[in-house]
């Protein structure tokens, strides 16, 4: 009986401490944590902005590259068959887009021989898609050197907690190692983040860019065929 009612207060005693005032878990934001990341913490934070500027702009330009006409080809090919090359040359720049700047290039060099206006249709269509690929190496090395740099951090902060520990002597104690062990932890995670973000976007962007050079070989190939299409 003495036993139980000696168990029975012990327990009371360790709930009324967790419950008591003024033991508040501490708290931490990200601001704060990144700070604890030190000066890696700059070159990671450009690197994903730069990312991140990039994407927003590409998928614009691309959404914008990848607009779908499906009477597009319908009308070019009904001015080259009537011989209205000019309606057919101010079709291709109102459209404004990657498929029509490359068949007006194509209908320049109508006249030629075939292999002449494929050949130029290709090197237009080369251009059209250096230009959506614009910044792309941007993205493709920050899933590189984001990593890189957040894993610098990490040995730079292991060399300052080991540095600070060996200084101190005989006082080694959680605080003083604190700094350093924030500062290879927090860049880790920040790096991988980083990376990880901006992989996922330049898989996407050229995923999207995939599409928009589908769509433009298809275009060119049924110029092709409709050049030896016979006039109506």
């Amino acid at each position: 009986m003495n036993l139980t009612l000696f168990i029975q207060s012990g327990v009371n005693e360790v709930v009324t401490g967790a419950a008591a005032p003024g033991t508040a878990e501490a708290e931490i934001n990200l601001f704060d944590l990144a700070l604890k990341g030190g000066w890696i913490m700059i070159p990671i934070g450009l690197l994903l902005f730069i990312s991140l500027v990039v994407l927003t702009e590409r998928i614009f330009v691309i959404s914008k590259a990848g607009r779908k006409d499906d009477t597009f080809m319908n009308r070019i090919r009904d001015y080259i068959h009537e011989g209205k090359i000019d309606s057919a040359v101010n079709l291709c720049r109102m459209a404004k887009t990657p498929n029509a700047r490359m068949i007006e290039k194509g209908i320049s060099r109508l006249g030629r021989s075939t292999n002449d206006i494929q050949v130029a249709i290709e090197n237009a269509g080369n251009l059209e898609i250096a230009k959506l690929e614009k910044g792309f190496p941007w993205v493709a090395t920050t899933a590189a050197v984001a990593p890189m740099l957040g894993f610098l951090g990490t040995v730079t902060g292991m060399v300052r907690a080991f540095f600070n520990m060996a200084n101190a002597g005989s006082g080694v104690n959680v605080a003083l190692l604190s700094s350093g062990i924030y500062e290879a932890l927090v860049t880790t995670v920040a790096g991988l983040i980083v990376g990880i973000i901006a992989l996922l976007s330049y898989n996407y962007l050229v995923a999207r860019v995939n599409e928009v050079v589908n769509a433009m070989e298809s275009r060119s190939m049924e110029f092709m065929d409709l050049l030896n299409e016979p006039s109506k």
